[in-house]
């Protein structure tokens, strides 16, 4: 049996990063713990100041089966590629024509939600457009 994965981000707007690739993945916020009907509220009660609500978010796949993506505040910038990054297969199960609208579609919505299309790829019948996120993360689209 394989072990549980979640993937973690850094970023400067935990928010902001989770809103966008809840979005782009169809994942939604993680609920607050049990007992609590709101973040707002956990927080509070464990006496965590209002400035550091935003040091961390998570988003997770509502119907249980992707990983858990969470996102936490850096100090420092993003200064280089990244060495890890999401393909996210919006084309799967389809071929030739079909399969490219798919990706461009898909890359027009994207950058309407703030990713930004650095370029095209097309290698041996493969196409892919590689993307940044809001805060410069790439990743590929196919």
């Amino acid at each position: 049996m394989g072990v549980p994965i979640q993937v973690v981000f850094d970023c400067a707007d935990p928010s902001r990063l989770a809103t966008f690739w809840a979005e782009a993945l169809g994942y939604v916020t993680q609920d607050p713990p049990e007992g609590f009907d709101s973040w707002e509220r956990f927080l509070r009660s464990m006496a965590i100041p209002e400035e550091q609500w935003n040091d961390a978010n998570a988003v997770v796949d509502p119907e249980g089966v992707r990983p858990r993506i969470y996102f936490q505040r850096v100090p420092e910038g993003k200064i280089a590629k990244n060495r890890v990054h999401l393909d996210v297969n919006v084309s799967a199960g389809h071929e030739g024509a079909a399969r490219r609208r798919l990706v461009e579609e898909e890359a027009e919505r994207l950058t309407r939600l703030g990713a930004t299309e650095l370029h095209v790829e097309e290698e041996r019948g493969e196409f892919w457009i590689v993307m940044q996120d809001p805060e410069g993360n790439e990743f590929c689209l196919q």
